[in-house]
């Protein structure tokens, strides 16, 4: 997800009772909690409540897509916020990693037509990761948490305002 120079300046999104889930790879831990408990704040100021967050850790990355699929598929959850990150090696491997993740959260959220969030890292160095995925308070720049879980509730708004006033049309028309 791109830095969005707006975001702060646009009114924060208030949905009292959203229920979310997220979805966490372990590797790097470190960052992705950090991203993972800095959404939640930011939801929390958006209206969820203290349960209202479902978390689940996954071995990496490439696992994130199954799990959200699942997350998404339940009735309790309106959202899924998925956190990891993908550093470049020495081999191609880490591009593989971050098109299976990219593109299996992409058809997740089109199968069960509910947003899953891509808070996927790519970076070059664990210093890029830093300042992507921390909180200025904790010597990031751009807390990406905050700003996936900021993009769930403006999500779950710009669907319902989607869905809203569907006039009833006879099939075939």
């Amino acid at each position: 997800m791109a830095l969005d120079p707006k975001s702060a300046s646009r009114d924060r999104v208030h949905r009292p009772g959203v229920r979310i889930g997220a979805v966490v790879s372990r590797f790097h831990e470190d960052l992705t909690g950090a991203m993972l408990r800095s959404a939640e704040a930011e939801l929390r100021e958006g209206g969820m409540e203290e349960d209202g967050m479902r978390v689940v850790w996954a071995p990496g990355a490439f696992e994130l897509p199954l799990i959200a699929r699942r997350l998404a598929k339940r009735p309790d959850v309106d959202a899924v916020l998925c956190f990891g990150l993908v550093l470049t090696g020495e081999t191609t491997h880490d591009q593989w990693v971050a098109m299976g993740a990219t593109q299996g959260i992409t058809l997740a959220s089109l199968e069960t037509d509910k947003p899953i969030l891509f808070g996927v890292l790519t970076c070059q160095t664990i210093e890029q990761a830093r300042a992507r995925a921390l909180p200025a308070s904790e010597g990031g720049k751009e807390d990406k948490g905050r700003e996936v879980a900021r993009a769930a509730l403006a999500a779950l708004e710009a669907l319902d305002e989607a869905s809203a006033d569907v006039p009833k049309r006879p099939a075939g028309f």
